[in-house]
């Protein structure tokens, strides 16, 4: 049985050779090539950028809601509380 691989593709970037030296350590440390590396930096960088660009599209109702809940005090938590009320160890 075989498994196919999925399709990859080629991207080339022109990069200062003190960035490059920059990175080929942090490969190196990190006991990654230098295209792993720069691979997994540039996806992480690539998902925070779409997550800080990501928009909740919702109902006047629902955003009301949303905000009653933020505004509102927090409910009675029994395990906070004992935890409060327990006295330090140090003390």
């Amino acid at each position: 049985m075989t498994i196919a691989t999925p399709k990859r593709e080629t991207l080339t970037i022109r990069i200062k050779p003190a960035d490059r030296a920059r990175i080929d350590r942090a490969a190196e440390l990190t006991g990654r090539t230098r295209a792993d590396f720069v691979l997994e930096a540039a996806t992480r960088a690539a998902e925070e950028a779409l997550m800080d660009q990501t928009l909740f599209l919702v109902s006047p109702d629902a955003f009301a809601e949303f905000v009653a809940r933020l505004d509102a005090p927090p409910a009675p938590n029994p395990r906070l509380l004992r935890a409060l009320n327990t006295p330090a160890s140090w003390d």
